[in-house]
């Protein structure tokens, strides 16, 4: 009686997909809808909550089963827009929306020396939406993103120009970077980056789950009233949050590599016909059922696959029960998926 049998080389067969779903939760396509925590969204103080980041939710923070999808930050690389987190000599411009761009240029350059630069155009303030990591598999999709800002001079609907551009990502300390455009589904509206008189919109990085927005632009093709003096409680942050939910047009895919191992399981007529199972045989040895002596049956309900130690590491069941005797053979496909 056949206990194991080793797979041939040619049995077994790796294949790699990329899977994709909503970044939002329950697979919610458009996040158009969303909230703040009023417990977060603080402001008054240097160390405020709110003066750092609001964080978004897909429901009230009242509801039991609220999560955050994204937060929406503001930086200024002179530390304007942000109040001082203290008045001594020397201090100046050192608050929130300096560490929040000091952060992020760390990130994406691995120093505080080197600015962000949008086609040409060198801004000392950047807005972000940094989608929480809990919302998305391996990255963020490119090609899926469309985003709508509304403001007092209009909206703006935003895309990456990752199928305008495909195959020109450029490679940073946190993984791909595309540029944000004006357009729709990777597709740029238009051949120039600079959309705007103060440069390109942004940049993406969905390796990292980052949208880093040019404010200078943002603000002046969308109207948002960005306030850059120094020592300031600007709330601006809240701003562009108001100006990502006052259009509810907010989607983006996220993705994951999944490699599938088949392992194609051959079983011959001689084999599997018998098994130890109590119920098949007698104590003494013999066959439970005589109708079984000259032509035995047994069910495959299971296919285990051990390593060479004849250590059991997975297992495989069957929708339902294969019957199995010497004149039938089987080929049974296992599908491991990681």
């Amino acid at each position: 009686m056949a206990t194991y049998n080793r797979y041939a080389q040619d049995d077994i067969v790796i294949s790699t997909d990329r899977v994709s779903t909503s970044t939002w939760s329950n697979n919610t396509n458009n996040l158009n809808v969303a909230y703040t925590a009023s417990s977060e969204a603080v402001f008054g103080t240097p160390t405020s909550s709110g003066a750092f980041r609001i964080d978004v939710y897909n429901l009230p923070t009242s509801s039991t089963s609220e999560e955050v999808q994204y937060s929406a930050l503001y930086g200024n690389r002179k530390g304007s827009g942000s109040l001082d987190f203290t008045n001594d000599t020397g201090s100046f411009g050192l608050g929130a929306s300096r560490d929040i761009y000091s952060q992020y240029r760390n990130l994406v350059f691995g120093t505080e020396l080197t600015d962000f630069t949008f086609d040409t155009t060198t801004p000392n303030d950047i807005f972000v939406i940094n989608v929480n990591r809990s919302r998305y598999k391996q990255n963020l999709k490119p090609g899926t993103l469309n985003l709508k800002l509304s403001g007092s001079n209009g909206e703006v609907f935003l895309t990456d120009d990752s199928i305008t551009k495909t195959g020109s990502a450029v490679i940073t300390n946190i993984g791909r970077q595309f540029n944000l455009v004006s357009g729709s589904n990777g597709v740029m509206s238009g051949s120039a980056l600079g959309q705007t008189v103060s440069g390109s919109y942004g940049l993406f990085y969905p390796d990292a789950g980052i949208l880093l927005f040019n404010a200078a632009a943002v603000s002046h093709s969308v109207g948002i009233s960005v306030d850059r003096d120094p020592n300031s409680d600007g709330k601006n942050n809240q701003k562009f949050y108001n100006a990502i939910s006052r259009s509810g047009h907010f989607i983006l895919d996220s993705e994951e590599k999944i490699t599938s191992q088949y392992y194609f399981t051959r079983i011959k007529n001689q084999e599997y016909n018998y098994t130890t199972n109590s119920s098949f045989i007698e104590t003494d040895g013999t066959l439970s059922f005589s109708s079984m002596n000259d032509n035995p049956r047994t069910y495959i309900t299971t296919i285990g696959l051990y390593n060479d130690n004849n250590e059991l590491v997975a297992v495989a069941k069957m929708s339902q029960p294969l019957s199995k005797d010497f004149t039938k053979e089987a080929l049974i496909k296992v599908k491991l998926d990681y």
